[in-house]
Order: C-alpha cells, then structure tokens, then sequence
C-alpha cells in the first residue's frame, strides 16, 4: 500500500483515543467505520470518568524503584490509594511482576518518561484545535494545573520525578503559601507550598467532547456500528474483515481501540499482550459550594480535583480486582472523605443525595507506556491501546499517529518505546 491509497479502515473502540483515531484517518481520506457495543462518550467508557486533566507533564509511569516493598500493603490495606483483591492475585501477579521491574532503577524511569514527553507534549493545543472542529471550544480550557503540598519537604520526598520532569522539557512555577492562598482561597491551609504547570489543560466534560468527537467524525462520514468486535477474518498476513456480534465488516485495515478489551481482541492475531485494568474511580458534586478555581492534585490524598460543567469531580485511586469484580463503592467514600478535608467549605454539603458515584477500567501496561503500532502478524491491524492514567491527554497524538500508520508515511514521532512487540 502506497502512501496516499484511500483505505476503509474499522475502528474498534468509540473513546477518545479510537474517535479521535477515526476524524484522523478521515483527515487523510480513507473511509472509516466505528464499532462499539456503547455510545460514544456514555458512562459504560472509561474517557467519561476520565479526571479531565490535560496533563502533558505525566510522563512518569506509575511505578517507581523499591515499590515491590510496598506490596504486602497493597493486599492488606483494601481501602488504600493502591489495593490489589486477594482473590485476584494470582491473575494479575505476572503483569505485577512486570510492572515493578520496568520501573527498578532510574535510568528506565527516564528512558519511559522521554517517550511519553513526545508522545504528550502540545496536546492541550492539539485538543483545543479538535475541540473548536468540533464546535465545543468551552470545553478545553489551557489554563494550568495546579500540585499541592503539605510543606516544601513534601515536595522535595518528589524531587527525582520533578527532575526527570524538567530533564525532558516541564517547566513549573512554584507558589508559596500567600501565594497559593491568594489562587485557592478555598483550599485547606494545611497546604503551604504549591506549584502550577502552566502548558497542562483539562476538559470540562470528557464524555461531553468524546461525544462531540464522535459526531465531528459521523459528519465527516464515519459509519458507526452499535456492536461488539469479537475478531479478525484474515487471509494469512493480509486482512479480510473484522468480525462482530451481527457479522462481518470488509475492510483492509482495523485500528484496535478498545481499552482493556482490547487484550482478547489481539490475543485472536497471536499477539498476547500483558494488558490490565486499573480500576479507578471518581465522585461527583453536582453545584458544588467550594472547591478548587482550576483543576490541583493533592499529593497527600493522590487524587485530582476539577471543577466540571457537571460539578466537582474527584477522582483517583487505583485498584486490581478485574473486569467483572463488584465496585467496592467505600473507595469513593474515601474520595468524597479526602474532597471535604481539601475543602472544608464542603463539610455539610455533601450527602447521598447530591453525590454521584463511578467506576471505570483504565488499560494499562506494565511499563506504562501504551501500545501504537502493527500487529506482528498482520500488519494491517494498528494498536492503539494501554494508555493507562493518559488516555484522554494522549488520544491526540495518537489518533494522529494511528492516521499516519494506516496511510503508510512516516510516524511523527519514534514509536520504537510504544511498539506492541516489545512485550512479545
């Protein structure tokens, strides 16, 4: 295939990174069919929850050197900002294994964090310009992000990421605690130093823009299908159809977006992937009385705080337990628990009643770096998948970088670190 040859490409998946995939092969002309099982942007995906930062400084995977000490706690402490269920050990012990190694020393910390910069740098500007497409402006804002700490020492206990941070390109501006209370009169005042990342954005509604996404990409002639991808019809390396629950789809090429289902998709082309979810929740307080005037972290509660077109929504927390486990809805309560101890205005406001609760599966990686790249053994499948905590931020580029692989050109940036067959 010639760089230029219009294709019909079926994207599986109807999140950010597979819509935004689908309006950038539309960009080069190919014809292009959605498949998912839900609506884009519905609750059921995990871009809805998405804490909606824009985080283009996240470079640094979840793991980090001496972590493997910390793993008895993970199993002891069901209610921690990291918990692994018993039961599901067992399951997820080779992707935890795999996982503690790709972070066991600096020097792969930094190599990951290289990667991602490219990966994640401009993509608020990236979002801004598909948002104003898509004619919902209002919902990307570029205004910064803010981190808070205790006091500077707490700051200095994250001093090696923040230096791989600057290695690759973040700049911050340090606040002092007049300073952080002049930007955030509401924030409890246990919080004595802060710092902004000013090129990092967020979204006001995620699921709002993926559905806006998606109906940018339905005028421009997408076809979507309401069904479930279960497959590959292929005729050796060369690709024949995607298979769904209501028959076949003729296509010569498929980009694999399908979050954590994408791993059964793959494992049908011979292509095992170490594939997991993190489960992850959020809170919502629809007409909040305090909060933050941008989106901050708080490094004591390891959680994100954005003010929404919805209302206040806290997110975070990491959990292994599997696709199918029931939500232990107390993690919540600790988000709600942590909101009301940031912003002590809230005491009182919040109930049962104004509180909205979510759980969705992240698709992470072991080495956290998501998979961008040709199935090993049919090249005219893309992967698109793994993006972790950076879905909503990443799904810029990478939809751009899907667009660039389908056409035959020349990626934009080195996807060597995201080849899917580093893990085979």
């Amino acid at each position: 295939m010639s760089a230029g040859t219009a294709r019909h490409v079926v994207v599986i998946g109807s999140g950010a990174v597979g819509t935004v995939s689908a309006i950038e092969c539309l960009r080069w002309g190919h014809r292009v069919t959605v498949v998912d099982p839900g609506e884009p942007g519905g609750e059921h995906a995990t871009s809805y929850g998405n804490a909606g930062w824009l985080s283009s400084h996240s470079v640094i995977p979840p793991a980090e050197p001496g972590m493997w000490k910390k793993v008895p706690g993970f199993l002891l402490d069901p209610l921690g900002p990291l918990s692994i269920r018993w039961r599901y050990l067992h399951r997820v012990m080779p992707w935890l294994i795999r996982f503690l190694l790709a972070a066991r020393n600096p020097t792969l910390i930094e190599g990951t964090a290289q990667a991602m910069r490219t990966l994640l740098v401009d993509a608020p500007k990236l979002h801004a310009g598909l948002a104003t497409e898509a004619g919902v402006p209002h919902l990307i804002e570029r205004r910064g992000v803010l981190h808070v700490y205790p006091d500077r020492a707490a700051f200095e206990g994250d001093a090696r990421s923040w230096g791989i941070r600057r290695a690759v390109g973040v700049e911050w501006l340090e606040l002092s605690a007049d300073e952080l209370r002049q930007r955030e009169p509401d924030l409890h005042r246990r919080y004595t130093f802060g710092l902004v990342v000013e090129e990092a954005g967020h979204c006001r509604d995620p699921g709002g823009y993926v559905a806006a996404l998606a109906a940018l990409a339905q005028a421009r002639g997408a076809t979507y299908r309401t069904t479930r991808a279960t497959g590959f019809r292929r005729d050796g390396e060369r690709l024949l159809a995607v298979t769904t629950e209501e028959g076949d789809i003729a296509c010569d090429a498929a980009v694999v977006a399908a979050g954590v289902r994408s791993k059964a998709l793959t494992a049908t082309l011979g292509d095992p992937l170490p594939l997991e979810s993190e489960r992850g929740y959020h809170v919502m307080i629809p007409g909040a009385a305090a909060g933050p005037r941008t989106p901050v972290m708080a490094s004591d509660a390891k959680m994100i705080v954005n003010p929404m077109n919805g209302g206040l929504r806290a997110a975070g927390q990491v959990e292994f337990a599997g696709l199918s486990a029931v939500p232990n809805w107390k993690r919540a309560e600790i988000l709600r628990d942590h909101l009301v101890s940031m912003f002590p205005a809230l005491a009182g406001t919040v109930s049962a009643d104004n509180l909205k609760v979510w759980l969705g599966h992240r698709p992470s990686m072991p080495d956290g770096r998501p998979c961008i790249g040709p199935s090993r053994n049919v090249p005219d499948v893309i992967y698109a998948f793994g993006h972790g905590h950076v879905g909503l931020v990443g799904s810029a580029r990478t939809g751009r970088l899907v667009a660039q692989l389908v056409s035959g050109v020349a990626p934009e940036i080195a996807l060597a670190p995201f080849d899917p067959r580093r893990f085979l």
